[in-house]
């Protein structure tokens, strides 16, 4: 019965003194079937536990009730998580790495341009070292590894990346092309296969090869890609054809792959960012119409940066709190594509 999985040692006493004061809610507990289900699970355990004390006029101890800020949001914390990111050399990748090297986690940057990538985790490696430290410990490598080019190769650069480490954790497929803007009567056949080779056949590629790696040794993985609000329904983009076909079928993927491979306990989802701070759009954002259109079709009235607007969800979607979540594509742009939104604030 839940009621007596739910205290342990000197907390009995409150277990009967709960029968005695208050036995309709002791019989809640004792007789509900299904609250064994959820003793494994901390957040639902300690909900009861308040419940109880509440129903005992009983102040809960301080230790238990003084959380500090990892046990609130526990995905601040992932300390020895193995974590590749494709694309890693600039842009959202960049920043993710940087961001979850402080987590904690133990990075694979990959990307083609090894020479950004070398510096990148010169840096991360070089957090906190002094001259006392002769050989400090590894936490970011390099890995060469262009996912638009053939199976076999990527398959040989995911081998590579899992060898750096012995396992991968968490895949974040972000390498990715934005192509021309043209009409779709203009595009030509070169530049629709160059943006899904890397941004759809890519992504898969990778994908594909990781969880063989994670299947096969029995880790219990994620994959997280990074789509775009233009691969929505709600979401579409003027001029963006092979762009938003290859992030369209990049969250049918999410889909498909997280319906398949949840048996071997690996969770497939997606995000979709709209527009943000970052290096790239620096440009952009200097633009005086920009804060015009921003005031008058973004719903929060502004534009976030990738630390921590994407970078908290990055976080979350790796860590062991959100196994119970998987195929979902999580929108990512202060409500930009909300139905509606643009044509009526427009009036």
């Amino acid at each position: 019965m839940y009621v007596n999985t739910l205290f342990r040692g000197s907390e009995d006493e409150d277990r009967l003194a709960l029968k005695d004061k208050n036995p309709v809610f002791y019989n809640f507990l004792a007789e509900s079937p299904r609250w064994a289900d959820f003793q494994q699970i901390p957040c639902f355990k300690t909900f009861y536990k308040k419940l109880v004390s509440h129903a005992l006029n009983k102040p809960m101890a301080t230790e238990s009730i003084s959380r500090s800020s990892d046990s609130i949001k526990p995905w601040l914390s992932l300390k020895g998580k193995v974590v590749l990111i494709t694309g890693a050399s600039s842009g959202i990748g960049r920043e993710v790495c940087l961001d979850l090297a402080k987590a904690g986690c133990l990075v694979i940057a990959a990307a083609r341009r090894v020479e950004r990538l070398k510096s990148l985790c010169d840096e991360i490696n070089g957090w906190g070292s002094s001259a006392s430290v002769s050989s400090p410990s590894i936490r970011a490598v390099a890995v060469e590894l262009d996912v638009s080019g053939k199976g076999a190769e990527i398959e040989a650069g995911v081998q590579r990346a899992w060898n750096a480490f012995g396992r991968i954790d968490a895949l974040l497929n972000n390498a990715g092309i934005r192509g021309n803007v043209n009409s779709p009567l203009d595009w030509t056949e070169d530049e629709w296969h160059s943006n899904l080779s890397t941004n759809l056949t890519g992504s898969w590629l990778v994908s594909k090869y990781v969880c063989k790696l994670m299947r096969d040794a029995k880790v219990k993985g994620c994959v997280i890609s990074i789509s775009s609000i233009a691969g929505l329904d709600r979401g579409q983009l003027p001029g963006g054809l092979g762009y938003v076909a290859s992030k369209t079928g990049l969250n049918a993927i999410t889909k498909v792959m997280a319906l398949e491979l949840g048996v071997f306990g690996i969770r497939v989802n997606s995000i979709a960012p709209g527009l943000f701070k970052s290096e790239i759009t620096v440009g952009l954002m200097q633009k005086d119409w920009l804060e015009s259109v921003m005031k008058k079709t973004v719903p929060l009235k502004s534009y976030g940066a990738i630390d921590p607007a994407l970078t908290s969800l990055v976080r979350y979607l790796i860590h062991d709190s959100s196994e119970y979540v998987t195929g979902n594509t999580f929108i990512v742009d202060a409500g930009v594509t909300l139905p509606g939104f643009p044509i009526f604030s427009s009036l």
